[in-house]
């Protein structure tokens, strides 16, 4: 049918602490990141950071050193009052992708974070995608939050990841492909349009502020509703939404694993596209990205 209009959706939610809102090739800093402030743990947090330097005696000898956080500090002081490890990372504001968390007991001080006493947990401490850690130690037990952070896509690189969205579409639709059970030949590229870049800074910004994801709009509006109130005459119009990718990368891939939105990416009746993404620290998802298809008529 000429109205395409993909209503399954990849959705991944996930967290983040400061940012900007990214509204197609406009930027608007809805929080700032403050200078790290000088670690509360300090020898606990070199102990960690010798171990992730020299390695534990199995897998990775080298792990970039990990930065204390406030707020998982607060976390791991939850959970020494017996809180679960998502609900005190929640409660303690902090956004992340993964997070672990690491008790050892009998054992004061720095002493505690060795690679003996640490053995059962090296594959937990030498993870390269952990970044930040929090402490707290009571009498002999110490309790250590250890977390990716979730970090968004830059508002000053707009530009540069609409770019690379296009230029991901077009190298997916430059080769044959299947999306679910149908087939599609490989396809001539698609060009950025201006109407359909800020159709899709539009929707993504509605779902950013208003902390929800769904191709109709809190007024109903729907793909093709939205396109032809902004002028743009279409003769076929598609949308691919996503949120929670860190990266156009994630986001795309995203929609090549499923079935209608790699569809609306191979359709050779759109022959222009656009395509923006949002960050709002305050939402569920954290970031938004859309895609708008076409073709006129």
């Amino acid at each position: 049918m000429n109205l395409q209009r993909r209503m399954t959706a990849n959705h991944r939610a996930q967290g983040l602490i400061g940012g900007c809102l990214a509204v197609g090739l406009l930027a608007l800093c809805l929080s700032t990141q403050a200078q790290a402030p000088a670690p509360a743990n300090p020898t606990l947090l070199r102990a960690i950071n010798a171990i992730r330097q020299q390695g534990c005696g199995t897998g990775p000898t080298r792990a970039p050193a990990l930065r204390e956080d406030p707020a998982l500090s607060r976390a791991a002081m939850m959970i020494s009052g017996g809180a679960k490890l998502e609900d005190a990372i929640k409660a303690a504001g902090y956004r992340r992708m993964r997070a672990a968390k690491i008790t050892v007991g009998g054992i004061t001080g720095p002493a505690a974070l060795t690679p003996k006493v640490l053995a059962a947990s090296c594959a937990t401490v030498m993870a390269p995608y952990l970044r930040d850690a929090g402490f707290h130690q009571r009498g002999n037990q110490t309790w250590v939050v250890l977390a990716e952070p979730f970090v968004a896509p830059q508002a000053a690189d707009g530009q540069q990841i609409e770019a690379r969205i296009l230029t991901l579409v077009n190298a997916a639709r430059a080769q044959p492909r299947r999306c679910g059970n149908q087939a599609f030949v490989a396809v001539p590229p698609l060009r950025r349009q201006s109407l359909l870049t800020e159709l899709a800074a539009g929707h993504a910004a509605d779902m950013a502020r208003h902390n929800y994801f769904s191709h109709t709009a809190r007024d109903g509006s729907t793909v093709d509703v939205r396109a032809t109130r902004a002028g743009y005459r279409w003769r076929t119009i598609g949308e691919n939404i996503a949120a929670g990718q860190m990266t156009p990368e994630l986001a795309m891939q995203g929609w090549l694993d499923s079935p209608g939105h790699c569809a609306n990416i191979m359709a050779p009746n759109f022959d222009e596209m656009g395509a923006a993404f949002v960050v709002n620290p305050q939402s569920k998802s954290g970031v938004y990205w859309v895609q708008v298809f076409g073709a006129v008529r």
